[in-house]
């Protein structure tokens, strides 16, 4: 074990504080990295993580602290700053150009030129080299709007090595990525650490930063709890400093009561968006009152094309969709609405909220127009109001101005909070909940589930898209198992196994469904 000498540290935060309007993000926190060393930093969403990162990586000015390089108090007033200081981050949400090459968006902003020309020659060289040497690989020539997310995330950290940056952040890395992408990701994050970069990783997932870090930084409300070294602590005990009490990891639930069918989808076809073949093939089942039906696959496999025929994002090329024997296959998104169907969608920035909107905007953009909420044309302001205020305090969504912050401020869990909540509240009887948990920490996991669960309870028929394979084992009353665009097989969770759902979702097994439902 080695001792803690002030040269041993790479990265200094030293009582930071950063205040935002109602509310103190990071209230005096202390943070020391070590050279070549996986750090992990966590807390519950909101609790100041991303924050405090984004003050070491110049998008923000603490009003109290200082930070040091090597020993030596560095003052980093933007992002170029940071750069100059081999300081790079990849983001929670994806900073890249979607109409550029791979290649162009790693290069921006650090070209090499020469008479004004940039030389592409040397810089493909450049970048061939690192994504050999890292295990990274990535179409240099696809476009970014092309390629998949755990592509984008390559392509991020590419261009962090690609600057030469020797303090690597990853704020929420694994939180988009499939089961077999956050496997390839520990690997180079451990080659990079072996190499002699330093990263701070900051996660919500306590068995990925007890997989793959050094030692843990605990934040909660903004406040520093403690720092541990990985070896020397567990899971359970890792939540309890984060939550401050004990978190319940299984879910408990009583077998389903399923009831008559609320949405049934018969031979339903959707077309790619990227190649010329149907990304959704002849796709037949049904979701009953009273259960959770998981849809689970590899990420790729038709899940969002599906999710998208179903909400009405896209045209489905074939088949029938009907909730509660009311046709509703080419009906408008409104309409399917208002037919039954809430919706949390994959994409919360995308399809989920209007960003620039406040939080009381958000909560009732699609039931603005009931009686409730207006009155002759005219809103209901107060109702509005108060309605906010109870969605906010029953779902523990954290927002510095309460109704009236806006969206696009608030962490990326506190907006899933929000949108949960909205269509949750909306009592329709069926709810499309797609990675509900997406980018949750432990406690407010637990909370959700447990309200996906009443949502059974009371009758609603629901349908779970998840990646997250402990999600699906726990949740589920049946899992749908998709590959290639197709239902390969319907497992029951108490009488399967991972394993066995693995081969399902990696195409080696396959049931024949059509014999078991005419027999």
């Amino acid at each position: 074990m080695r001792l803690d000498h002030e040269n041993d540290y790479v990265i200094e935060m030293l009582h930071i504080t950063k205040e935002f309007p109602g509310i103190k993000a990071n209230d005096d926190i202390t943070l020391q990295l070590r050279r070549g060393e996986i750090h992990a930093l966590l807390g519950e969403n909101g609790a100041g993580k991303s924050t405090l990162m984004s003050v070491l990586f110049g998008l923000y000015q603490p009003e109290e602290g200082e930070i040091r390089k090597d020993g030596k108090p560095v003052k980093i007033n933007n992002p170029n700053d940071a750069t100059a200081l081999h300081i790079g981050m990849v983001h929670q949400h994806f900073k890249l150009i979607e109409v550029f090459t791979v290649l162009d968006n790693i290069i921006l902003g650090a070209e090499d030129t020469r008479l004004g020309f940039v030389q592409r020659k040397q810089a493909r060289k450049k970048v061939e080299e690192l994504s050999k040497k890292y295990g990274l690989a990535v179409d240099l020539d696809a476009k970014v709007e092309d390629i998949t997310v755990g592509m984008q995330q390559r392509v991020e950290i590419l261009k962090m090595l690609y600057r030469d940056n020797e303090i690597l952040i990853f704020d929420e890395p694994t939180a988009v990525l499939t089961p077999q992408e956050i496997v390839e990701l520990m690997q180079i994050m451990k080659g990079l650490a072996k190499e002699g970069k330093s990263i701070l990783f900051i996660s919500h997932k306590l068995n990925e930063i007890m997989e793959v870090s050094d030692r843990v930084t605990v934040l909660r409300k903004g406040r520093y709890v403690g720092t541990v070294n990985t070896k020397e602590t567990t899971a359970p005990e890792l939540s309890r400093m984060m939550v401050g009490h004990d978190v319940q990891l299984v879910v408990d639930k009583a077998p389903a009561q399923p009831g008559e069918t609320v949405l049934r989808v018969t031979d339903m076809h959707v077309a790619s968006r990227l190649y010329k073949h149907d990304a959704v093939k002849g796709v037949s089942f049904e979701v009953r009152k009273g259960e959770i039906v998981c849809i689970a696959g590899i990420d790729g496999n038709g899940q969002s094309e599906l999710v998208f025929g179903l909400s009405g994002l896209e045209k489905c090329t074939g088949g029938k969709i009907e909730i509660n024997g009311v046709d509703i296959t080419h009906a408008s998104i409104r309409k399917r609405s208002e037919a039954g169907i809430s919706h949390i969608p994959e994409d919360r920035h995308k399809h989920g909220l209007v960003l620039d909107y406040n939080l009381e905007q958000n909560f009732v953009l699609q039931t603005f127009e009931q009686p409730r909420f207006q009155h002759m044309g005219f809103i209901k302001f107060g109702d509005i109001r108060k309605y906010a205020e109870r969605l906010i305090e029953e779902y523990d969504v954290r927002s510095g101005q309460g109704p009236v912050t806006i969206a696009r401020s608030m962490s990326g869990g506190n907006q899933q909070k929000a949108i949960i909540a909205r269509e949750i509240d909306r009592d329709l009887p069926l709810l499309l909940a797609v990675q509900p948990t997406r980018g949750l920490d432990v406690g407010a996991i637990e909370n959700i589930h447990r309200q996906i669960v009443a949502q059974r309870d009371a009758g609603k028929a629901v349908l779970l898209v998840s990646l997250e394979l402990d999600e699906v084992m726990n949740l589920s009353d049946r899992i749908l198992v998709m590959y290639e665009g197709e239902i390969v097989g319907e497992l029951d969770p108490k009488k399967t196994t991972v394993e066995e759902l693995g081969l399902y979702m990696a195409g080696a097994k396959r049931q024949d469904r059509k014999k078991e439902a005419s027999a």
